[in-house]
C-alpha cells in the first residue's frame, strides 16, 4: 500500500487585526522548547509562514488525524507568543512580507526580485510513495492532465493584498512567476527526467534541484512523487481529500505505466490553459476536461476524476470517502467560496481572516 505524506504551509496572523505577522522564528523556537511533535515544523521563504510535514501514512484516516493534530499544535505554539495560524493560501489583507535571513532565501531575492518578495503564498504538497525513479517518472508523465482538477478542488485564495482577484486560486497564478514552475512535457524515462533537471540547474537561472518547481516531481528527499498544485485547504478534512485523490492518481498512473499504456499528451500549452481555467473558476464554473481539453461543468470534470481513479481508490478502501468529500465540496464550496461568503456577510476582510483562523482548526 502506497504511503502518503502532506506538507502544509500556514499563515501567521495577528489575532486581533488579522494582519500577517513575521513570527515564524519565534514560533519554531517555542515549538522546539515545548518538545512533542515540534520537529514537524519548518521555516519557509517568508517569516509570515509556518510549514509542517506529516509522517508517511498508509491509512488516510490516520493522515487526516495527523493533519488536524499538527494544525492544532501549530496554533498552540503560535498562541503562546501572541499570534494565530490561518490556513489561507494568500493574505486577504495588505502585507509587506519579510524574507528569511538564510543564504538560500537571500539568493532568491537577489535573483528574482519582486517575484520573491510577492511569494507569500501557502500551498499543500502531497508526497506519494513510488517503488523507483522509473515508476515515479511514469507516474509524473500520466498525472499531468488531471492536476488542474486538484487545484480547483483546493482553491482557497480569492483575495490578494486587500483586493478581490476574480480568481479562486490566485496563489497558483502567483506561483507561476517562478521560472521553473508549471506543467512539464512527457519525459519518458528517469534518465531523461534527471538530464532535464541537471540542464536546468546548469543554466544558473535556478540555484539547485530544489528549485525545480514542476507541478509534479520526484522528491529530492524521499522515494515519492511530490504533487504541488494545491492551495492549502481551509479545512483539514479537505486536505485529507486532496491527499486521498493524489494517492488514487499515483496508483492509477503507476498501473497504466506498468501495463504499457501511453500517457495522454495534450501538450504543455493546453495544460497551462487548463491550470489557468481551474485557478479562475474553481468549482463554480467550467473546467477543461483532462481527456478532451474542452470546457465542461466543474461537477462533471470532478466526476470524471473520481471515475478515473475509482479502481485504485476502491482497492485502498477510500472510494466512498472520496465520493463523499467531493460531493461536500461541490455542495458547500471550496475555501475560496467560504471566504467570499464571509466577505459578503461581514463586508470586512479582517472578519474573514478571524473566522478562517477558527475554521483552520475546526
Amino acid at each position: 500500500m502506497r504511503t502518503v505524506g502532506v506538507e502544509e504551509e500556514l499563515l501567521l496572523v495577528d489575532p486581533e487585526t488579522g494582519e500577517p505577522r513575521a513570527m515564524s522564528a519565534a514560533v519554531l523556537a517555542r515549538a522546539e522548547r515545548d518538545g512533542g511533535e515540534g520537529d514537524v515544523f519548518e521555516k519557509e521563504l517568508h517569516e509570515e509562514m509556518l510549514e509542517f510535514a506529516t509522517h508517511p501514512q498508509s491509512c488516510m484516516e490516520s493522515l487526516g488525524a495527523e493533519i488536524a493534530r499538527c494544525r492544532k499544535e501549530a496554533a498552540a505554539h503560535a498562541g503562546e507568543i501572541g499570534c494565530s495560524v490561518a490556513a489561507l493560501a494568500t493574505s486577504p489583507l495588505p502585507v509587506s512580507p519579510s524574507i528569511g535571513v538564510n543564504r538560500r532565501y537571500q539568493w532568491m531575492e537577489k535573483q528574482y526580485g519582486i517575484a520573491t518578495r510577492e511569494q507569500l503564498v501557502m500551498g499543500c504538497h502531497v508526497h506519494v510513495s513510488v517503488e523507483s525513479d522509473e515508476e515515479g517518472v511514469g507516474v509524473v508523465d500520466r498525472l499531468r492532465p488531471w492536476l488542474p482538477v486538484l487545484t480547483a478542488l483546493s482553491a482557497n485564495s480569492p483575495f490578494w493584498q486587500g483586493t478581490e482577484t476574480g480568481y479562486n486560486s490566485y496563489r497558483s497564478r502567483v506561483w507561476q512567476r517562478w521560472p521553473s514552475a508549471g506543467p512539464t512535457e512527457i519525459f519518458g524515462s528517469a534518465g531523461r527526467y534527471h538530464r532535464q533537471v541537471a540542464d536546468m540547474v546548469s543554466t544558473g537561472v535556478i540555484l539547485d534541484e530544489g528549485m525545480v518547481y514542476f507541478d509534479a516531481r520526484l522528491s529530492q528527499r524521499y522515494p515519492t512523487v511530490e504533487i504541488r498544485v494545491s492551495d492549502v485547504c481551509l479545512h483539514a478534512e479537505n486536505a485529507g481529500l486532496i491527499a486521498t485523490l493524489a494517492r488514487g492518481l499515483v496508483e492509477t498512473a503507476a498501473r497504466e505505466w506498468s501495463a504499457g499504456r501511453e500517457p495522454l499528451d495534450p501538450g504543455v500549452s493546453l495544460l497551462r490553459l487548463a491550470a489557468w481555467q481551474a485557478a479562475r473558476s474553481g468549482l463554480r464554473g467550467e473546467l477543461l476536461d483532462p481527456r478532451t481539453m474542452r470546457r465542461m461543468p466543474a461537477e462533471a470534470v470532478v466526476r470524471g476524476l473520481l471515475d478515473h481513479v475509482a479502481e485504485a481508490l476502491e482497492a485502498y478502501g477510500d472510494l466512498e470517502r472520496a465520493r463523499e468529500g467531493c460531493a461536500r465540496l461541490l455542495r458547500e464550496g471550496n475555501g475560496a467560496q467560504v471566504q467570499r461568503d464571509l466577505m459578503r456577510r461581514t463586508e470586512s476582510l479582517r472578519a474573514v481572516v478571524t473566522e478562517c483562523v477558527r475554521q483552520t482548526q475546526a
